[in-house]
């Protein structure tokens, strides 16, 4: 038995032979309007297309880059944060009940594992932008089904295309960032993945304050229709066209990345010699995966997104009102939102921290404040329930969990929000990403499945007693990061995965 890697990337001779079916997808854009270049480079771009203005500047192109692909987290937030703010009006208005109305906020979920599942092989087949194309066409169909719904099963069919979308995607564009950004800017930029899914998280929130369910849906067509067009002007992953044999294009699309006045010529011999060494072999025996070098990577890789679910953020956030309402705070609504805003804060913070504190040192400060966090919810709650209402003390009682809860989301924010997607791109070794990485995914996705469907009923059991679950979950957290992850700051992909060897 044997564990298929990227068998499309089977040495140089295997890519070219598929490389036909792959170019719609390749160099769909005109992001090559070439200066200063060699005649052999300005003819390929000629070849390629020519239409578009100069990027001189690598890092306005990167940037550039991120912030395009940056539209599909967007789309996955905005999906996620959509089923809060219209829960009353759907049910009143397609007279559901509320465990129907929780199928389809479930569904998402889901969806979002089916795609995790195709999302690696879709993404290693037709490369990262097709992949991302392919994405958005089900996020558009969902949305658009979501807003003309007469009834469940309309709603049932949008939130599972929706889902699938925000699966693939969840995938695509972290290793898209880390594969494309230079190893200095390579953490704030992939730290943007998670940004821009707080920023459509609070879209919905304050949207949906104003805007009837179905015009909200309307609105979330935005995203993925902006980028589909966007994505014809940017170009293919580097390390993916070398992966796939086309040598010509792979030099290209670094040189535009890195800008023309760089000499890349020692990335681009890095990358080959990453490149030949996983192509050796596409076909990995499961008895291989005891290795270190495959072993590890995956252990930590699955083991943060696993356990980034764990913590209960998907239940906390998606209950959020629930649970102000339980800790006696009647603006509900508005604190909810206020959650949401002070997440963008705390991952915009998180951005510009990245590269410069590293990803182990945050995940530590993260895990540890996410701990002591909802460790003070869970004592609140359960001396909440112990004194009486007519106490002076119930009333600050009502307060603290409010303040635990921003804390959690702040200290979440600050590491375990964005980091697993960044250090899940960075250390999976090249000849089993795709697969690898639809695992991974698929395993996040299905712990959040569990989490978002067991919250409702751990909080109608006992809300102290949930915050302590979620408790000694965090605390494992910060063991499991002091034990087993690696800083991967200012390190090269390539040299990441040679220090698993």
């Amino acid at each position: 038995m044997s564990f298929r890697g990227d068998e499309s990337s089977g040495g140089e001779d295997g890519g070219r032979t598929s490389s036909d079916l792959r170019k719609p997808f390749l160099h769909t854009g005109s992001w090559y309007r070439m200066g200063g270049m060699g005649s052999r480079q300005s003819s390929l771009m000629e070849k390629l297309g020519s239409s578009a203005s100069v990027i001189r500047d690598s890092s306005v192109s990167v940037v550039l880059c991120t912030l395009i692909v940056a539209l599909g987290p967007i789309q996955f937030g905005f999906t996620g944060g959509y089923s809060s703010p219209t829960q009353d009006d759907i049910i009143r208005d397609l007279d559901l009940s509320l465990s129907e109305f929780s199928i389809f906020g479930s569904l998402s979920n889901v969806g979002a594992m089916v795609g995790a599942i195709a999302s690696g092989q879709i993404a290693e087949y037709i490369g990262r932008k097709g992949s991302l194309m392919i994405a958005s066409i089900p996020n558009i169909i969902g949305w658009l089904a979501i807003s003309f719904a007469k009834d469940s099963s309309f709603l049932y069919m949008g939130r599972l295309l929706e889902g699938f979308g925000v699966g693939v995607i969840s995938y695509t564009v972290p290793v898209y960032i880390a594969e494309i950004a230079p190893q200095n800017m390579r953490g704030a930029l992939g730290s943007v993945n998670q940004l821009s899914v707080t920023i459509g998280i609070m879209l919905a929130y304050l949207l949906g304050l104003f805007v009837q369910w179905r015009y909200l849906a309307v609105l979330g067509i935005l995203p993925c229709t902006i980028l589909i067009p966007a994505l014809f002007f940017i170009p293919e992953s580097p390390r993916w066209l070398a992966k796939m044999g086309m040598t010509e294009d792979f030099e290209t699309s670094l040189q535009v990345l890195r800008g023309f006045d760089t000499d890349i010529t020692a990335e681009v011999n890095e990358i080959k010699r990453s490149v030949a060494s996983s192509n050796r072999r596409t076909t990995i025996r499961f008895s291989e995966l005891k290795q270190r070098r495959y072993k590890l990577p995956l252990m930590i890789g699955i083991g943060l997104l696993v356990l980034q679910q764990l913590s209960g953020i998907n239940g906390i956030l998606f209950y959020a009102s629930s649970i102000f309402k339980a800790a006696g705070i009647s603006s509900s609504n508005v604190a909810t939102l206020g959650v949401g805003a002070i997440q963008v804060i705390a991952t915009g913070i998180t951005t510009w921290l990245l590269d410069r504190a590293g990803r182990r040192l945050l995940l530590i400060i993260s895990s540890s404040g996410m701990t002591v966090s909802l460790l003070l919810v869970s004592v609140a709650f359960y001396l909440k329930d112990i004194i009486s209402e007519d106490s002076k003390f119930h009333v600050a009682l009502s307060v603290l969990p409010l303040v635990g809860l921003v804390t959690f989301v702040v200290a979440f924010s600050l590491g375990i929000g964005a980091i697993p997607w960044i250090i899940m791109s960075e250390i999976l070794p090249p000849n089993i990403k795709g697969l690898a990485g639809s695992v991974a995914t698929l395993a996040n996705w299905l712990t959040s499945w569990i989490i978002t469907m067991t919250a409702t009923l751990l909080l109608n059991w006992s809300n102290g007693g949930t915050f302590g679950i979620y408790t000694v979950v965090s605390a494992f957290t910060l063991v499991f990061v002091i034990i087993w992850v690696p800083e991967t700051k200012g390190r090269t992909l390539e040299e990441i995965q040679w220090s698993f060897r």
